[in-house]
């Protein structure tokens, strides 16, 4: 192993040619022990701030496994190499995208909150598709409280902790007609919207309204291949969206796309019903209109949704801020009870976590 240390990096060329360059001060900060780190929690406690910014080490030794840094206030920092090489691996299942022949995958109610693998494979294709579908569960109301061990806790919203769609003559958003309703996601009015959403087919006696899934990542991932200055704008341009009732009110002014460092997409906020007037003396308000258009033409087309009917004892799971959901038109000839609430991604992931490593 051969290493060079420079001004502001150890440089260090290993036997199979793999090279690192590791910033002093990123050794330091990352030091293991137990001075630096509390050892019950592997929470740090090292300050960045306690060393000099031109820090530089004082001794270096490399083997095949590990580095070895002696500072020059005579602290020890070892590091090893296997950590820095499982940096890279993600934590998550990879996310696969779809269009309109995508079929979310079924799992029984029963077996995913008693047997832990069927809730493994669950969670896993949740997060890998963005949506499942659990089937034969109660056809009682409140049913969705009892899935808080696999999902974790409900999220609160200003309004019902669980809601209850159905149509009737108390009408504050078009969920509770017959209508069609548009691909959306909802509470685009939060500035941090509900990251999961359970739908709960209680009763489905009506013929027609078939449930509409569209992925939201798929969209924008062609969307960026084809009209990149369209996507760079509907990830930059904040636009405002409400939804009201006569007791609440929330309201949000945010782009569309959500990116994280990397530029990758990490949400997608969508509600055609919520979205309010922007202010036609804001800059590139009609470029953003052309981009806007042209981003509701590829959610609404048939190319990108999956259309399948929600029967009783169906619960539809979607991934909220990439999964979009809706309906098609209905008869209201008979019974139809829906009710929906909202739990939290990072809660789900966590569950999965502990599934993996502590439940087995």
């Amino acid at each position: 192993m051969d290493f060079e240390i420079n001004e502001t990096s150890l440089r260090i060329i290993s036997n199979d040619n793999s090279e690192y360059d590791l910033p002093h001060l990123w050794m330091r900060d990352n030091c293991p022990c137990n001075d630096c780190r509390v050892k019950e929690t592997q929470e740090k406690r090292f300050m960045l701030n306690s060393v000099p910014v031109d820090l530089k080490p004082k001794k270096v030794e490399v083997n095949e496994s590990h580095i070895h840094i002696i500072w020059p206030d005579d602290h020890e920092t070892s590091i090893c190499f296997e950590e820095i090489e499982s940096l890279d691996k993600s934590r998550k299942p990879e996310k696969v995208l779809w269009t309109n022949d995508f079929i979310p995958n079924y799992f029984d109610w029963n077996d995913f909150l008693k047997i832990n693998d069927t809730a493994i494979d669950a969670i896993s294709n949740f997060i890998t598709n963005g949506v499942i579908v659990i089937k034969n569960a109660p056809t009682i109301s409140n049913s969705l409280e009892d899935l808080a061990p696999r999902l974790g806790p409900i999220r609160e919203v200003l309004f019902e902790r669980i809601h209850n769609v159905s149509v009737d003559g108390h009408v504050y958003n078009i969920a509770h007609t017959s209508l069609e309703l548009p691909p959306h996601n909802d509470f685009a009015s939060y500035t941090w919207p509900p990251s999961v959403q359970a739908l709960h087919m209680l009763v489905n006696e009506c013929e027609g309204g078939r449930s509409t899934i569209v992925d939201g990542y798929a969209v924008l991932r062609d969307l960026r291949s084809d009209c990149p200055e369209y996507f760079d704008l509907l990830s930059s341009f904040a636009v405002p969206f409400r939804e009201f009732d006569e007791e609440n009110e929330t309201y949000a002014n945010e782009p569309m796309i959500r990116m994280n460092a990397e530029k990758e997409v990490t949400g997608f906020r969508y509600s055609n019903q919520l979205m309010q007037m922007i202010d036609p003396r804001k800059r590139n308000v009609a470029s953003f209109y052309e981009a806007y258009h042209e981003l509701c033409n590829r959610i609404n087309s048939e190319r990108y949704k999956s259309k399948f009917r929600l029967d009783s004892g169906q619960v539809l799971l979607v991934s909220a801020h990439r999964v979009l959901h809706g309906r098609e038109e209905f008869k209201p000839d008979g019974k139809r009870h829906l009710q929906d609430a909202y739990y939290e991604m990072d809660n789900i992931e966590n569950n999965l976590y502990l599934l993996r490593n502590l439940g087995h």
